[in-house]
């Protein structure tokens, strides 16, 4: 006859618990600002050093913050788009990130719009296994045509999340929301990078890029402004609060209608 007492206690799922503590503390971060300025001098500081020009994705250079990366692939696990729309493709590892993870969910596609698509980088994406789910467009991602093209690519009743990562002006990007933001279904995301532009002092913007971008002129005031003439959005505050190290905070936006 087995004691009580060597009975092995039967383990307590906290699995529920652990999520919702995650969850409370992901948005307390996101209210800490005196740890955030620290971790923004971090990052300003990093830059120096082409700090997300330092990563690959299978090989292939993805020009991201790994937070960025990460939070990036709780979204698409989470809503398992049918169709992700990316604005910039550079060298594209991020393409071939968001089609692997399509890959292991087992569906959908990325649409990788891009002005200039390299023939080096397109052979290096189409070379990859994961081409199957990547359709390159090529065209200014704010052209009437490219747009008209993208939508082609999107079939009848498909959830379409979208990612905007080109030309990081404010009228480039403000013109990207309006075009690609109203294609992004209900329960969506649309994640708009680099807002942390937005939110560095004048000394701090990143000057070995095509453009140095200032607070006022980049993605962040894009997002504030498009917010104001759209209700069909909110930022997740889980997401955008633990983005300390990393380059979209705040940029990560949810669909609600």
């Amino acid at each position: 006859m087995i004691e009580a007492a060597d009975r092995k206690p039967i383990p307590v799922d906290d699995r529920a618990a652990f999520e919702a503590e995650k969850q409370a503390q992901s948005i307390a971060l996101g209210t800490d600002q005196k740890l955030f300025e620290q971790a923004t001098e971090l990052v300003a500081a990093a830059d120096a050093y082409d700090y997300t020009y330092l990563w690959k994705w299978m090989g292939v250079p993805i020009i991201q913050f790994p937070a960025d990366v990460m939070a990036t692939q709780e979204v698409i696990f989470a809503t398992r788009p049918d169709v992700i729309i990316e604005c910039g493709v550079a060298r594209g590892g991020s393409v071939l990130f968001m089609a692997s993870i399509l890959e292991l969910i087992g569906k959908g596609i990325v649409v990788g719009v891009d002005i200039d698509i390299r023939p080096h980088n397109r052979a290096t994406i189409e070379a990859n296994a994961m081409a199957r789910r990547i359709r390159l467009i090529e065209g200014s991602s704010i052209a009437p045509a490219t747009v008209g093209r993208v939508r082609c690519e999107i079939k009848p009743g498909a959830s379409v999340m979208v990612v905007l990562d080109s030309d990081h002006s404010y009228e480039h990007v403000l013109a990207e929301l309006r075009a690609y933001a109203p294609l992004v279904t209900r329960g969506q995301y649309l994640v708009v990078a680099d807002t942390l532009l937005g939110r560095l002092r004048h000394e701090q913007a990143p000057t070995r890029r095509a453009k140095v971008l200032h607070k006022g002129n980049e993605p962040l005031a894009a997002v504030d402004a498009y917010l104001r003439e759209t209700e069909r959005f909110e930022a997740d505050p889980a997401i955008n609060g633990k983005l300390i190290f990393a380059s979209s905070p705040g940029g990560y936006l949810r669909c609600t209608a």
